[in-house]
């Protein structure tokens, strides 16, 4: 049977080099030939017939199923295959037997930050899962130094205009609060900037002294131990698009919401 013809940027994709839309810039970047000539955006090859390279590189076509993993991140490690500032990163917790595996981050957390990761060497899943117009939630425990009002978390929904650029979340609450505040908030979010959270409260004055992303869509990280990894299931993985209706475990709450009006730039 002959083998059917797919797009280039997905046999990159499935070939763990990268996510399909990070595929796309490398064609674009004439980074990629096929059988020696430069590759153009849009074009099909055929797995195992046509010679495809990338920066010089053959690459073949997998040998093993896509594999994705969740992984309880500690803080000190970085989300980056290849940091020479952070020699630590979140691969180095991956065990012996799936070293020679090409896994990435499906969305990062920063050196600071702790809790759940999504590594896959399925460049589909990864780009699904950070496409902006996929709505995957993720929801973080946030501990501060000193407590937060409840009176202030309309502003978190709301947001903070920054360098022209705007920090919100897209859902807030205290967490055991008392007198109507507290030092320990869960908040949602979509896809976020950079250090996002982070920046928010430190823009109304309240430096995060903990951040840990704890679910993402409906799947949480309970019962992965730090540093441990757990290799996901077509029904884990479904979960990962899921709305997070599941209510905040053990604790009571004071939660605020987006409106309409809130989303607006």
């Amino acid at each position: 049977m002959k083998t059917a013809e797919i797009r280039l940027q997905k046999f990159i994709a499935d070939a763990g080099i990268c996510s399909r839309r990070a595929a796309e810039t490398l064609i674009e970047a004439e980074d990629v030939r096929v059988n020696g000539k430069i590759a153009k955006i849009g074009q099909k090859v055929t797995p195992g017939v046509d010679e495809v390279s990338v920066d010089g590189q053959r690459i073949r076509p997998p040998r093993h199923e896509p594999m994705t993993l969740a992984v309880h991140k500690p803080r000190g490690l970085v989300c980056s295959n290849d940091d020479p500032h952070n020699p630590g990163t979140v691969f180095d917790l991956l065990p012996q037997q799936l070293l020679n595996r090409r896994f990435f981050c499906a969305g990062r957390l920063d050196k600071d930050s702790e809790g759940l990761v999504i590594l896959t060497t399925d460049g589909d899943l990864a780009n699904k899962l950070m496409h902006p117009r996929n709505v995957v939630v993720k929801r973080y425990q946030v501990r501060l130094d000193i407590p937060f009002p409840q009176a202030r978390l309309p502003l978190l929904v709301r947001g903070v205009k920054m360098e022209e650029e705007w920090f919100r979340v897209e859902r807030a609450a205290l967490v055991n609060p008392r007198k109507e505040e507290s030092t320990e908030l869960d908040v949602w979010m979509h896809h976020g900037k950079k250090r996002e959270i982070r920046q928010l409260f430190l823009a109304i004055g309240f430096p995060v002294k903990r951040l840990r992303r704890y679910q993402i869509g409906g799947l949480p990280l309970r019962g992965i131990p730090l540093r441990a990894v757990k290799q996901l299931s077509r029904k884990d993985i479904d979960r990962l698009f899921q709305s997070p209706t599941a209510p905040m475990p053990n604790h009571d709450a004071i939660v605020i919401k987006p409106t309409r009006s809130s989303h607006a730039r």
